[in-house]
This record gives C-alpha cells, sequence and structure tokens, in this order.
C-alpha cells in the first residue's frame, strides 16, 4: 500500500484506500469454492440398515416367544384332547362338540347382552360427561376425579361392589330395597338382576376411559365451523350432531375397540361378584373358558373355545372399524 502523508493527502482518499473493498470477479462470486479441499473423516460413519435389524432382533425375538409361540400351541391344543392326564390327538372333535354344547351357546347370548350394553352405556354417558366436563372450569380437578375408578384393580373394584350389593348390610342394596325395587333378596342373588349389577360395576369403572378420549376429541373440533354453524342459526344440539359428532368418530373408534376387546376378556370383576350364578344367569363366555379351562382342566375343549372367541372377536372388530369409518367416508 502506498504511504500516504495525513497532512498533505486529502481525508477521502486516504480512508478510500484504507477501507477499500477487496476485488473479486464475476466467476468467483458467481461460482463460490469451498477453502477446504479435503473432507475430514467422520469419526461416525452412517451404519447400514441391517445394523438396526440386528439391535431389533432380540426385542423381536422375545415377542415372539411370548406370543406366537403360545398362540400356535392354542392352535395344538384345539386339536386334541388335553387334560392333566396327558393329550390324544382328536382333530376338528373339539370344534365340532362346541355347536351342541347349550352351555357354549348360552355363554355367547350372555356375552353379547353385557357387552352391548356395556357399550352402550358407557359411549352415552362417556360422551355426555365429556361434552360437560370441557365446558366447565374445574375441569383439571374433574378428569383428576374421573381417574380414579380406573386406577382400581377389577378385581378390587369386584369386591367394593359385593360390599355395597350385600344384603346385610350393603349401602345400594338398602336403598334399593327402600325404594321397592328389591325386596328382601340380594341384588346379586337374583337371575333377574345378577346382569345388570356386573354391568353397573363394569360403567362405572370404564365410563372415565371413554370420556377422556371424548375430552380429547372435543379439543381438536375446529372452531370455526363451529362459529360458522352458529352463524347460520344452527342451535347447539344441532351444532353438536352437525359438527362435534363427525369430529368425535375416530377418537370413539378407539374408545369402543378397547372396550369391546376388554368385555370379551376381562372376567376379574365377575368372578368377584357372582362367580357366573345365580345358576348360570352371569355365566358369561369368558367365564364359561375359565371353567372349562382351569377348574375342570379340559384343556383341549378349552383352547378351541379360546381359539373360536379370537376369531370372532377380530371379525366384529372389523365390522366396527367399517360402521365407524362409515360416516368419514361419506363425509369425505
Amino acid at each position: 500500500m502506498t504511504d500516504v502523508s495525513p497532512i498533505s493527502a486529502n481525508p477521502r482518499e486516504v480512508a478510500a484506500q484504507i477501507f477499500r473493498a477487496r476485488a473479486h470477479s464475476a466467476e468467483v462470486e458467481a461460482r463460490p469454492q469451498s477453502e477446504i479441499t479435503n473432507k475430514p473423516r467422520s469419526f461416525n460413519p452412517p451404519m447400514p440398515k441391517r445394523y438396526y435389524y440386528y439391535l431389533m432382533a432380540p426385542a423381536i425375538a422375545i415377542l415372539a416367544f411370548i406370543s406366537l409361540y403360545p398362540f400356535f400351541w392354542l392352535i395344538v391344543m384345539s386339536l386334541q384332547d388335553v387334560d392333566i392326564g396327558g393329550g390324544e390327538w382328536v382333530g376338528f372333535k373339539n370344534y365340532v362338540k362346541l355347536f351342541s354344547d347349550g352351555r357354549f351357546l348360552d355363554g355367547w347370548w350372555l356375552l353379547a347382552q353385557y357387552s352391548v350394553m356395556c357399550l352402550g352405556l358407557q359411549v352415552g354417558l362417556g360422551v355426555l360427561l365429556a361434552v360437560v366436563v370441557n365446558s366447565s372450569k374445574y375441569e383439571k380437578y374433574l378428569v383428576t376425579a374421573l381417574l380414579m375408578p380406573m386406577m382400581m384393580a377389577p378385581a378390587v373394584a369386584g369386591l367394593l361392589w359385593l360390599f355395597l350389593y350385600n344384603g346385610t348390610f350393603g349401602w345400594y342394596h338398602w336403598i334399593l330395597q327402600s325404594a321397592g325395587i328389591l325386596d328382601n333378596a340380594s341384588i346379586l342373588a337374583s337371575a333377574n338382576t345378577a346382569m345388570y349389577a356386573i354391568v353397573l360395576v363394569d360403567v362405572w369403572q370404564w365410563t372415565p376411559l371413554i370420556t377422556i378420549i371424548a375430552l380429547a376429541g372435543l379439543k381438536r373440533v375446529p372452531r370455526d365451523q363451529l362459529e360458522a354453524n352458529m352463524v347460520d342459526g344452527a342451535s347447539p344440539l344441532r351444532n353438536f350432531f352437525a359438527i362435534t359428532m363427525p369430529n368425535l368418530y375416530p377418537v370413539l373408534l378407539i374408545a369402543v375397540l378397547l372396550r369391546f376387546m376388554d368385555n370379551f376378556r376381562f372376567i376379574d370383576s365377575v368372578l368377584v361378584l357372582t362367580g357366573g350364578g345365580p345358576g348360570s344367569a352371569t355365566k358369561i363366555l369368558p367365564v364359561y373358558l375359565f371353567e372349562v379351562a382351569f377348574k375342570f382342566f379340559k384343556l383341549g375343549r378349552g383352547a378351541a373355545i379360546a381359539l373360536t372367541l379370537l376369531i370372532v372377536t377380530i371379525i366384529l372388530g372389523k365390522l366396527l372399524v367399517r360402521v365407524f369409518e362409515k360416516p368419514q367416508n361419506e363425509k369425505g
């Protein structure tokens, strides 16, 4: 750089020389090049896909052992006459006998009644409670209170209601008897009321699950659609069925499927309350399966009942999915 005397030189020329911009060619500006010519070696090179399969292999093997192996063994047992003394191959004889078993057919009929009553009451009450909780300023406290029955084990819930239904000191028995609904007999000792008693226990414990799921669905209902429909003159009730319910169908499908599958396999409270009685008034199919397999140790016949129950559950579950998806498809 040429030396410039600060006394004789023009200040503008001095500033221009000191703060002059570096000249770059148009080619350099248009095509910038990196100053790093050699890319540094990476210490964590990307792993091949088979590496991740190796990591998942132990978990997959454990899941296959605890799920697939018992399933195939269930199929094998259903084709044998298995009891404590051993097993004998009988083919499809266990399945053929089921169609002539009156208790098996009655178990299906009682299970259908039990599931329909439980699902109908739980979905109706669950959606109603979700709407009430969603519009309340005490939402957090109400949600906490609703979660309490769900946190209780089904067997413990059965014991609690067994005391409430007791014909000597049961509170609910005293209320129903005072209202003239019951006579001196316990609600669990009558074939006419025992089924309603176990349904009430299931509804009390698991309606909060439907409420929580429906409440989550209400949070995702678009506010603009609700406000636009109200501007058009729609009443709150019509607004609920026209806007809110269609948006609740996906979450209600999850809730109904969960409760449907649970009703087909949970027998804890039923065994505690009635054990299938009085007589066979509450001997739904899972209870009958429990008696055949673990009380009389007819494991082959029990496996046939269990496999039949599993197949019917899958078929009915797919039908429920179609029923709930139909309004969504029509909406789309």
